[in-house]
């Protein structure tokens, strides 16, 4: 069937990859479990339970660009986390044969499919309304986990992408021949591109670089019983703290959400250098980061939302040019 796979309704899509997950779960020793997809978007996810009532979560990487080498370094790090850091966070689990990264033919898209198996979190997702308590936790536990990147390196073998490229080592849909932007709309995004670009050189030249988790919005951050618990570490990679914020950032809605983040960070360690300027350059970089995903995914709900989600892009780049150009 190969790319048409990605054509099926969604739930024949999740229908076969829950077969294909079924299957990997055997590398783990685990039989005869209850498998159901939870969250069927960049990639999929599974909720497991075993024979004996132990619960798991099985990502697969149904749409992610990541190497084996980017998801060994993911649960290395994952598993530094766990041992050092303060931070709650998923344990990645090893199969029988004490490796963390399955792999299998899935016959249906024709693709080699690799996952990886977390303990459960219990709780909740934070999702689009936290409180401000949740969005204090959440600033401490960004700057915890800074603080913990600054002395840790990666095994040799494992490696993570750099985020000093515009898309973050992911392929260009919006300036190259693959652009379905009109020519009007891709001049207006290239020039806050160079822009971006020149806030994103400043940043590295003055800030250390370590691992970042790259994606924290309140899907990724689960609460239970007064507790965080970070999840999601698939985007990790090397970055400046302020790449980090601005993530976090993005996905507030108002400056009481943005103060109560920014003192749970200072309330562990000092906020990293940026200008205003730079900060909103980051947030722009991390929409059109998503206007881009939204023109290449073969997610068919997200790209429903594609046109107006261009719409709104555009009005926020023509806002911030606007800004920098004085």
């Amino acid at each position: 069937m190969g790319s048409e796979f990605f054509d099926l309704p969604a739930e024949q899509q999740q229908n076969s990859l829950t077969a294909f997950a079924t299957k990997l779960l055997s590398d783990y020793g685990i039989h005869d479990a209850k498998v159901s997809c939870i969250n069927f978007e960049f990639n999929a996810t599974f909720a497991v339970e075993s024979e004996s009532g132990v619960k798991y979560a099985l990502r697969i990487n149904i749409n992610s660009t990541r190497t084996v080498e980017n998801m060994q370094a993911e649960v290395e790090w994952v598993r530094h986390l766990n041992r050092n850091s303060g931070i709650n966070t998923p344990t990645p689990i090893a199969t029988v044969k004490d490796e963390y990264i399955v792999s299998g033919l899935h016959v249906e898209s024709g693709q080699t499919l690799y996952g990886v198996l977390y303990s459960w979190l219990d709780g909740e997702e934070i999702g689009d309304e936290p409180t401000m308590e949740q969005l204090h936790q959440v600033g401490r536990a960004i700057a915890l986990l800074h603080q913990e990147s600054n002395d840790f390196a990666l095994s040799s073998g494992n490696a993570l992408p750099t985020f000093n490229d515009f898309f973050w080592s992911t392929e260009d849909y919006l300036f190259s021949d693959k652009s379905k932007l009109s020519d009007k709309d891709r001049i207006l995004i290239k020039e806050a591109h160079d822009h971006i670009m020149k806030f994103t050189q400043e940043l590295y030249e003055i800030s250390p670089v370590h691992i970042i988790h790259a994606d924290f919005h309140g899907w990724n951050l689960m609460w239970n019983e007064g507790q965080l618990s970070i999840f999601d570490f698939d985007d990790c990679g090397f970055g400046v703290e302020a790449q980090d914020l601005a993530v976090a950032l993005y996905y507030l809605d108002t400056p009481e959400q943005d103060v109560a983040l920014l003192n749970g960070y200072k309330s562990v360690k000092p906020l990293p250098m940026y200008s205003e300027h730079a900060m909103k350059a980051l947030l722009l970089q991390r929409r059109l980061l998503l206007l881009n995903y939204l023109f290449e995914t073969k997610n068919q709900e997200h790209q429903e939302m594609l046109p107006a989600y261009l719409e709104k892009s555009l009005e926020r780049v023509s806002t911030f040019l606007t800004d920098v150009r004085g």
